[in-house]
């Protein structure tokens, strides 16, 4: 178009070529300015989607100098701000730090009331539940808790130490413990703990509401466990307070049911065996966020998470994944609060801040000298760390960790979750509770989505295309002037009325009527046949009487009458073949799963959306062929369908071909349909009676939903480019056939 100006004539009037060149202006800046908004479009999604792949970052913001006197640390812990630190000593002082000034706000000695302690615990990393064992084998608990005030506008936090349990007598009379671990729940609490002589003794306490008073009260149970090999390192409780984990030195596990006891009140050991597949001691061991997976570092550099697994002959401990140190043995191992990340510190002082789902290291770094660390501590929103160095020089450094979780592996690939036997593809991007661990896969939603444009495809192009076929070539002219305009009518009928009807009209009609939509589709193609077939033996008389190219106006009454009768009789058939219920033939018989709104209802309402745009495009491809092509074809002796198969429908194949391709791509971006016509299960099934989800209603559904600059945020907008790149491919990979295409038969 932009050659035009070149060839116009001299003698073209002035305002003639002013027009003209207006004209291809106006144009060539339409053309681009598409080409510029896909760009924009491109790279607006590019901008959201980069940052979920950038590391970590970490910088030293500050340098405490402790007035008071900090041994070595026991615990440590920040509140919510990363604002003020805990930190108790091996002296058992309990000392509240304002982390930006170093100034002491609160000191609490653990030993006023009662007597020399001889353990400590701390329920988790992302819990302010602590615990204490005193020399006597009597238990306290605290939790650290921070009150927010505004005294003259300003903001204070004052830190407390708060007694938990108090009124209850918790622990093992009498028994000391040198090591200790507890669990709280809603229902119980658990504690246990280590004997001087390396036995391993629990308490379950059933805790009870008085009906009248409301009061509650713990009611003590003694379990009796079954011999524990090896010499302890570490044990640890689950949230559910079932699966009692005690490590030993030598790198064993034994695993024991605190909720099955055997015929003899002795809990059950669930499973036992070498943690690492090198050897080595344990040299740090920690339950991550939400009390389910173990993590378990050796003394040769191996780290590795673990969590109970559901078998066949019982439960065991499995290895989910490995993570690379690069051989560095860690010396303390510290949770994420809020994510299922943690940082590992080695004894050479690196810090390493992996992500357990994603299976990624997102920050590697050396922070202090070898050998120096004495304490360390996370803050509740993961962006503030604390590293003792020494008896009262504490070091403060901001993390910028915002999206770790986001990885290749946990969009594309089989992921072990937590809880799950297996590993599997699974969309579930959030849930009412912090402990909560995002799965992301793309594989269902990219599957749902082929899923979706594949049915509909199935039912679109040939009705499409055989409609195209025949509109064009064999109709008459005035038949196809009423029946084209028609059928591209439907092209303007909202997508969202067509989900409507489909959801809560043709979704619970071919429930009701599943054996005679069957039917129809068997019935109705014999019918038409037959139909044909007598057609051709009435007399030649009879058959003339109808002009050439009206005779789709007699298939109308035989389609009509044909689906009258299949669904008149849809009750008989179903009795006398189904038992009176096909749905629940094809579950109980065939074993195929049956649900309401499924890719069957998908595609008969996602292909009448589709089949005026393939109609249209295939049928002005078709019409278009020079008509000296055809008569030339006929003029040599060939039969019209001869020339319709060797000559209209190769030249017309780049125009068939796109309208195909732009179908294709109207149906893998169609949102509203599948929005409501299906289920929206993120499954990866190809049952044509289960439902599914597309990416492109994905993002319909949970971008409202979804906190701004979040990694589930980021992550929408990833699956929104990687439809972007989808459907370019596809139109790029079709652009390129259809001038093969065009080449190839444009010479005819």
């Amino acid at each position: 178009m932009s050659n035009l100006t070149t060839y116009i004539p001299a003698y073209m009037p002035t305002w003639r070529r002013y027009k003209d060149r207006l004209a291809t202006l106006t144009i060539s800046a339409g053309g681009a300015s598409v080409l510029m908004a896909i760009l924009l479009i491109f790279f607006y999604l590019l901008y959201e989607v980069m940052p979920l792949f950038n590391g970590a970052t970490i910088e030293k913001s500050n340098e405490l100098h402790l007035s008071a006197k900090n041994n070595a640390s026991v615990y440590s812990a920040m509140e919510e701000q990363g604002e003020v630190a805990l930190i108790i000593g091996s002296d058992w002082q309990a000392n509240f730090f304002n982390i930006a000034s170093s100034e002491l706000l609160e000191s609490v000695d653990l030993l006023a009331d009662s007597g020399d302690i001889i353990s400590f615990a701390s329920e988790s990393g992302d819990s302010r539940l602590l615990g204490v064992a005193h020399i006597n084998g009597r238990v306290n608990l605290f939790k650290h808790e921070y009150a927010l005030s505004y005294p003259n506008g300003e903001r204070l936090i004052t830190p407390r130490l708060e007694s938990v349990y108090a009124e209850e007598d918790l622990g093992f009379d009498g028994l000391s413990l040198k090591s200790l671990a507890i669990r709280d729940g809603e229902d119980s609490l658990t504690i246990a703990g280590i004997l001087p002589n390396n036995e391993v003794v629990v308490k379950s306490y059933a805790k009870e509401v008085d009906f009248l008073s409301d009061e509650m009260s713990l009611q003590a149970q003694r379990l009796s466990l079954p011999p524990l090999a090896g010499l302890p390192a570490a044990i640890h409780i689950d949230a559910d307070q079932r699966w009692l984990f005690f490590l030993s030195e030598d790198g064993h596990y034994s695993i024991v049911d605190l909720g099955s006891p055997d015929e003899n009140g002795i809990q059950k050991l669930a499973d036992s065996g070498l943690l690492f597949r090198n050897g080595g001691s344990v040299s740090s061991s920690a339950m991550l966020l939400g009390g389910i997976s173990l993590l378990a570092a050796s003394s040769t550099g191996e780290l590795a998470q673990y969590f109970m697994v559901r078998e066949k002959q019982g439960s065991k401990l499995q290895t989910i994944r490995h993570f690379d140190t690069g051989g560095t043995v860690v010396k303390k191992l510290l949770p994420e609060h809020r994510r299922k990340g943690f940082l590992a510190l080695g004894e050479d002082g690196l810090l390493q801040i992996f992500h357990s789902t994603a299976h990624r290291m997102v920050l590697k770094e050396k922070l202090l000298p070898e050998g120096k660390l004495s304490m360390a501590a996370i803050s509740p929103r993961g962006n503030t760390l604390l590293l003792g160095q020494g008896s009262s020089t504490i070091q403060q450094w901001k993390i910028h960790n915002e999206h770790p979780d986001v990885s290749w592996t946990a969009l594309w690939d089989k992921i072990w979750y937590e809880s799950y036997d297996q590993p599997e593809y699974i969309w579930q991007s959030s849930a009412a509770n912090n402990d909560f661990e995002p799965k992301i896969s793309f594989t269902p939603l990219a599957f749902g989505t082929l899923k979706a444009a594949f049915y509909a495809m199935l039912i679109a192009t040939p009705l499409a295309i055989c409609g195209a076929i025949y509109t064009a070539y064999f109709m008459a002219p005035a038949l196809r002037r009423k029946v084209k305009p028609l059928i591209e009518l439907m092209e303007a009928l909202p997508t969202v009325i067509l989900g409507f009807l489909a959801g809560l009209w043709l979704a619970p009609f071919i429930e009701d009527k599943l054996t005679s939509v069957f039917t129809v589709m068997l019935i109705v193609p014999i019918g038409i046949l037959l139909f044909a077939f007598l057609w051709s033996r009435m007399p030649m008389a009879f058959r003339t009487a109808v002009p050439e190219g009206w005779h789709p106006a007699l298939l109308v009454p035989v389609i009509c009458l044909l689906g009258y009768l299949c669904f008149a009789l849809n009750d008989a058939m179903e009795l006398l073949f189904f038992g009176g219920d096909m749905r629940k033939w094809i579950t109980n018989e065939l074993g195929i799963s049956f649900d309401q709104r499924n890719a069957m209802v998908v595609g008969i309402a996602m292909g009448m959306a589709v089949i005026p745009t393939i109609f249209s495009i295939a049928e002005d491809a078709i019409f278009s062929v020079p008509k000296h092509l055809s008569y030339g074809s006929l003029a040599l002796g060939a039969t019209p369908w001869q020339t319709l198969v060797g000559v209209v429908l190769p030249t017309a194949s780049p125009g068939i071909f796109s309208g195909l391709m732009i179908g294709m791509g109207r149906a893998v971006g169609e949102t509203m349909i599948v929005l409501m016509a299906t289920g929206n299960t993120p499954i990866m099934d190809a049952n044509i009676f289960e439902g599914m989800r597309t990416m492109a209603a994905n993002i319909a559904v949970e971008v409202p939903e979804a906190e701004v600059d979040s990694s589930h945020y980021r992550v929408l907008f990833l699956g929104a480019f990687v439809l972007f790149m989808f459907t370019f491919i596809i139109n790029t990979a079709a652009e390129l056939i259809r001038q093969r295409l065009r080449t190839r038969y444009g010479s005819l």
